[in-house]
């Protein structure tokens, strides 16, 4: 049985440990924020935090979450509603189809925990390996660098 923390609260898991997290996540805890995109760790729609720093977890097997901590869209949210990022994103509009979304909102908020004043170039930077089909890009950035300045 293999132990972490999930969104805050202890999980555990008896799946095989070489199973992709991100299968676990939405097979076994019924997590359905991250998604599968490609499969080769390109895309980031699959995209989770792992003690902190962002993982493709559709590449990254079950047992590299012992006794870490994993954390999800749903972890970020502040007593049930949604974080200052997720807020952001809601009020820049910066969904159209929304698959990404969740693996952007991740690896944005990793990248506003270890900077968080980024310029535009930072923004696009620290998002160049999250992809969208539907072009919201400049929402994204708009919707992160709100945050970044907590309107």
């Amino acid at each position: 049985m293999l132990s972490f923390k999930l969104n805050g609260k202890p999980a555990q898991s008896a799946a095989d440990q070489s199973e992709p997290l991100l299968h676990i996540l939405a097979n076994d805890l019924g997590i359905n924020g991250p998604k599968f995109g490609c499969g080769k760790a390109q895309c980031g729609a699959c995209t989770v935090l792992l003690n902190g720093d962002p993982i493709r977890s559709c590449v990254v097997p079950l047992s590299a979450a012992s006794g870490r901590a994993v954390t999800t869209l749903v972890g970020l949210a502040h007593q049930g509603k949604p974080g200052k990022l997720q807020q952001a994103f809601i009020h820049e509009q910066a969904a159209q189809c929304g698959y990404c979304t969740s693996g952007m909102i991740m690896q944005a908020q990793a990248l506003l925990d270890r900077n968080p004043k980024p310029t535009e170039a930072e923004v696009r930077t620290g998002l160049d390996g999250n992809l969208c089909r539907c072009g919201a890009h400049n929402r994204i950035v708009r919707a992160v660098l709100r945050a970044a300045q907590g309107v």
